[in-house]
């Protein structure tokens, strides 16, 4: 076992969205030694004295996935496409390494559940009685490598769904309070949009929703799939619960690169304003130059525009689609006074590191003061050095995604003494919520043949929304949900095209009459989705076993998940949309759920099935009380003053948006409280 002795200012697990923003952020700013403050660096005159920010990041993917220099990673990204092109199956996690030292959930490895034995086929240990339908993947830039690039922002009635509808649990803050730190995450990610079109079942007007506010860049058109179905469904409403409910079909705004929108104004710096309660970060936009689509991390001016190439999951070709190495490689990379990018050489970036527990030091405030590692040397080879980085004077940031951070938690365990009695607690656990409340969008799909050809398999997975469900007093009885219309046929539900040619081949179809019972079948196919939305549920959760353990002795993550009567009545009422809006547009319907479905439940005596939406949040929940939640609302743990969790599961409720532009608000908006932290420490 090797100790690391050289001390950081902050150390960062994970470098996916939420950690490469905080390190992007971070190294933004330095601190004035002269003022006492931190300011951005671009405030920064000549002669100030300033401290730069040491920080430290582990991730637990190869280090190949990090080398951010343009050959290396031109050369391991076209692997990962090399690697995709040749795999039978187009999974999200196909492209990426599937490491034995830092195993990755993978839709290929879920199963039915048998009671009482557990489904271990995967990374997973699934406990259910129902699967958890979702994966993620453990390499440099995290999950937003093959994330579709869907980008709403979560509606106001979503943070107090307790108070508006009996329902979950209120969050911390508001929708006017993330409102700025959308704008920001906006910003970074690169969003295209029209934010004229966007029509929401909400109260408040759009101008108050957005403000005087346009998308960095024009939204990505609409496919003509979608307009024929936009022909047939405006105006027109379903009724629900009683209730006519009007059909509004929205372009989805979306992190991928179109072309910029000269109304956005000139490029921008997140930058951080002091103020008499600590730090503000601000979107400043007094820059010189003209707003800009930024292409791939080893080209900029590949990738300025999306290519239509519709592979955006698993995986995109030019890096139009927003990943977080884009992030990532402005941490790691700074202009210098030559107006040159420079290597960041405060930044130390280390791979092939399994962070996996973390140690307390009860004689100060409980602050943590170890993070405990295992570094193995290649993917072939299953032995690894234990390492440990002392952290006592370090603010140490958990920002892997939900299923990795609730088990780094679950694995620290520490002993006090309360009353003369021994007492064992866990990281962070006061609350007894770490772990719990795991959620996930339900995908019910429905499917059919539209009257005329419509021509899907052509451009980004989706580029319209139905966005009439994700609000309304139904919510008191069942799930929202919002209903992507998807360009990608029935390969989702039906594996298609690969199950109709292998469906002709059987019915001895040959040449001509082959070609044209394909073209007629795949150029009319139309898939629905309905991603709704699940309560938190303190019973859904990640445990931990030692039962159960990774090649590097490291616990799996072990999950308990089902769904109650709230959510399966919002896939019987989605169903009852769908065939109202099927019937309108004159589809055959083709939607068949299965006993055999991996993922299947009865309601009403109704069979329905669901698949994961890849939207893993929840286990470690913000909140207004220690009593209740995990962190305050700028994700600090109640618990140890040193210690941030950022990412999805932060998420107190889980609203009908995808969650990843939200969970950028707010991480962006912690760095307000992490840079306040650091004025304390370097004025010590």
């Amino acid at each position: 076992m090797s100790q690391t002795d050289n001390k950081k200012d902050v150390i960062i697990v994970g470098t996916g969205i939420a950690g490469s923003l905080i390190a992007k952020l971070l190294t933004d700013h330095v601190f004035d030694t002269q003022k006492g403050k931190m300011i951005h660096r671009a405030d920064a005159q000549k002669g100030n004295e300033v401290r730069e920010l040491s920080i430290l990041m582990f991730e637990a993917g190869l280090e190949a996935g990090l080398e951010l220099d343009s050959v290396s990673s031109m050369t391991n990204y076209n692997e990962y496409m090399r690697t995709f092109y040749l795999q039978e199956a187009k999974v999200p996690n196909s492209p990426y390494p599937n490491l034995k030292q830092a195993p990755s959930p993978n839709v290929l490895d879920m199963e039915p559940i048998i009671p009482p034995f557990p489904d271990k086929k995967g990374y997973l240990v699934q406990f259910g009685p129902m699967p958890f339908a979702s994966d993620a993947i453990r390499v440099g830039g995290g999950t937003t490598l093959h994330w579709l690039g869907t980008t709403p922002r979560m509606l106001p009635n979503d943070f107090h769904l307790k108070e508006k509808y009996g329902r979950g649990m209120d969050w911390p803050i508001t929708y006017d309070i993330l409102k700025p730190y959308y704008e920001m995450a906006e910003f970074e990610i690169g969003v295209s949009g029209n934010v004229s079109k966007q029509e929401y079942p909400i109260s408040e007007s759009m101008e108050q929703y957005y403000g005087d506010y346009v998308f960095p860049m024009y939204e990505i058109p609409q496919s003509y799939m979608d307009q024929k179905i936009i022909d047939g469904l405006s105006g027109t409403s379903v009724q629900l619960n009683f209730e006519n409910i009007p059909l509004m079909l929205v372009p989805s705004p979306q992190g991928r690169n179109s072309t910029p929108n000269p109304k956005y104004g000139k490029t921008k710096i997140i930058k951080a304003e002091s103020s008499e309660s600590g730090y503000k970060l601000v979107l400043d936009g007094s820059g010189k130059e003209e707003y800009k689509a930024l292409g791939s991390v080893w080209n900029p001016y590949m990738g300025e525009r999306c290519e239509g190439n519709a592979s955006c999951v698993p995986i995109c070709p030019v890096q139009a689609k927003y990943n977080a190495l884009k992030t990532l490689k402005k941490a790691l990379y700074k202009v210098n006074e030559n107006e040159n990018l420079s290597r960041n050489p405060f930044i130390e970036v280390k791979a092939q590191s399994v962070v996996y527990k973390l140690s307390v030091d009860q004689n100060d405030k409980e602050k943590i003061s170890k993070v405990h590692l295992r570094r193995y040397a290649s993917r072939e080879k299953t032995d690894f050095v234990e390492d440990v980085i002392d952290t006592s004077d370090s603010i140490v940031i958990l920002a892997a995604n939900a299923f990795e951070n609730p088990k780094i938690l679950l694995n620290s365990k520490y002993t006090v003494l309360e009353n003369g009695q021994k007492v064992e607690k866990t990281v962070a656990n006061s609350s007894d919520q770490v772990g719990r409340n795991l959620m996930d969008h339900m995908v019910m799909l429905t499917w059919g043949l539209f009257p005329e050809p419509i021509y899907s398999y052509r451009g980004p997975g989706s580029t319209t929304n139905i966005s009439s469900f994700r609000d309304g007093n139904f919510r008191s009885e069942f799930s929202a949900w919002i209903s992507p219309l998807d360009n990608w046929g029935w390969s989702w539900p039906t594996f298609s095209p690969g199950s109709d040619l292998s469906e002709f081949l059987g019915e001895g179809l040959f040449g001509e009459d082959l070609k044209e019972a394909l073209t007629y079948r795949l150029s009319r196919q139309v898939l629905f989705h309905f991603e709704i939305e699940q309560l938190p549920n303190p019973n859904n959760r990640v445990t931990i076993n030692d039962q159960y353990l990774d090649v590097l002795g490291i616990p799996r993550p072990v999950i308990h998940y089902e769904l109650t009567d709230y959510e399966k009545r919002a896939m019987e009422q989605a169903k009852l949309a769908s065939d109202q809006m099927f019937e309108r547009l004159d589809i055959e319907d083709f939607t068949k759920y299965n006993a055999t479905d991996n993922n299947t439940c009865v309601y009403n005596n109704v069979r329905y099935s669901y698949n994961g939406a890849g939207h893993i949040v929840g286990t470690h929940r913000m909140g207004s009380t220690p009593e209740d939640s995990v962190t305050n609302s700028y994700c600090k743990s109640w618990d140890h003053p040193n210690l941030y969790i950022v990412g999805a599961g932060n998420m107190t409720t889980l609203g009908t948006s995808n969650p990843t532009l939200t969970l950028s608000a707010f991480t962006i908006r912690s760095v307000e409280s992490i840079l306040a932290d650091l004025e304390t420490k370097l004025k010590n």
